[in-house]
C-alpha cells in the first residue's frame, strides 16, 4: 500500500477510536458513579478553565445560556446570577438538565425547549450576560442568532462565547489526507480567528479582550477523555498538560474563549 494510503488509513483509525473513546467516557461517568447522568468528565473534574465564564458574571445579573444542553453551565452560573434561563432544542438533554437542577444544592433555573435559530423567546434587553458555549459551530443561521443575542442583551451586556479553531496542525494534516477535519461531524463550520471575528462583527459584536486558548489539539484527546471516565485525578493532570501546551502553542488550541461586547446595531 502506498505511503499516502497508509497514512490516510492510520488517520481514519485514530479518528474512529477517538470517537469511541469519547463516547465511552461519557457513559463511564455514570457507570462508575461519578454522575447521576451520563456526562463528559470535563464537567466533573472541577477544572478552572471549564468555568472561565464565571468571572464575568456578577451577582444578580440575569443570564441566558443559549444551547444549554445538559444545563451544566447554566447551573454553575445560576449559583451567582439573578434570573437564569437555559434554551435548547434537545428534549432529552433538557430532561438531564432538569434532573441535575433538582439535585442537592442546585439553584432554580428555567429551562426552555426551542430551536435557537428560530429566534429567542425573550424580550429585548432581558439579559446582562449570554453564554454561547460550543454552540455556534453547530448552526447554519449563525449571524441571525448573533443578531437575536444582540437584541436580548442590554447595551452594556456581554456575550461569552467559545468556538473551534480550524487551523491546528492536526486538522491541517487531516485535510491534507482528504479527511474531514472537524472536531465533531455535526459541526457546520470551524474558524480561523479572522473568520470568527468577521462573523461576530456581522452580528453586532466585537471581541473585548484577546482570545483565550482552550486546550492543545492532540490526536489522542478521546483517550484522555476516557481516562476521565475511570479516574478524574488522572484526567485533571492530563487536562492541565493540554492547557499548558495550548498556552505554549496557541496556534494549536482547539478553539477560543471570547468575551464580546455590543458595538453596533447589526443591519
Amino acid at each position: 500500500m502506498p505511503a499516502g494510503q497508509l497514512d490516510r488509513a492510520y488517520l481514519q483509525a485514530v479518528i474512529h477510536l477517538n470517537r469511541l473513546a469519547k463516547s465511552a467516557a461519557v457513559r463511564l461517568t455514570r457507570l462508575t458513579g461519578k454522575s447521576r447522568v451520563p456526562i463528559h468528565p470535563k464537567h466533573l473534574a472541577n477544572l478552572s478553565q471549564s468555568r472561565w465564564y464565571l468571572e464575568y458574571v456578577e451577582p444578580g445579573q440575569p443570564v441566558l445560556d443559549v444551547g444549554c444542553g445538559n444545563g451544566i453551565h447554566t447551573l454553575r452560573v445560576a449559583g451567582r446570577a439573578g434570573t437564569t434561563a437555559g434554551l435548547d432544542y434537545n428534549w432529552h438533554h433538557l430532561q438531564m438538565a432538569k434532573m441535575l437542577s433538582n439535585g442537592p444544592g442546585a439553584t432554580a433555573v428555567t429551562f426552555l425547549l426551542g430551536r435557537v435559530e428560530q429566534g429567542l423567546p425573550f424580550a429585548a434587553g432581558a439579559f446582562q450576560r449570554v453564554l454561547l458555549l460550543d454552540v455556534i459551530e453547530h448552526l447554519h443561521q449563525r449571524v441571525e442568532l448573533l443578531r437575536e443575542i444582540y437584541r436580548v442583551l442590554r447595551p452594556e451586556g456581554l456575550l461569552l462565547l467559545s468556538a473551534p479553531n480550524s487551523h491546528t496542525r492536526w486538522k491541517q494534516r487531516l485535510r491534507a489526507a482528504g479527511l474531514l477535519s472537524y472536531t465533531d461531524p455535526d459541526h457546520k463550520v470551524e474558524y480561523c480567528w479572522d473568520e470568527l471575528v468577521a462573523e461576530l462583527r456581522a452580528g453586532g459584536f466585537e471581541p473585548r479582550d484577546k482570545p483565550m486558548p482552550i486546550v492543545y489539539d492532540t490526536p489522542w484527546a478521546g483517550f484522555i477523555d476516557l481516562t476521565g471516565g475511570l479516574s478524574l485525578s488522572l484526567y485533571r493532570r492530563l487536562s492541565e498538560w493540554k492547557r499548558q501546551m495550548a498556552g505554549r502553542y496557541p496556534d494549536d488550541t482547539t478553539g477560543w474563549r471570547v468575551v464580546c461586547c455590543k458595538v453596533a446595531s447589526p443591519s
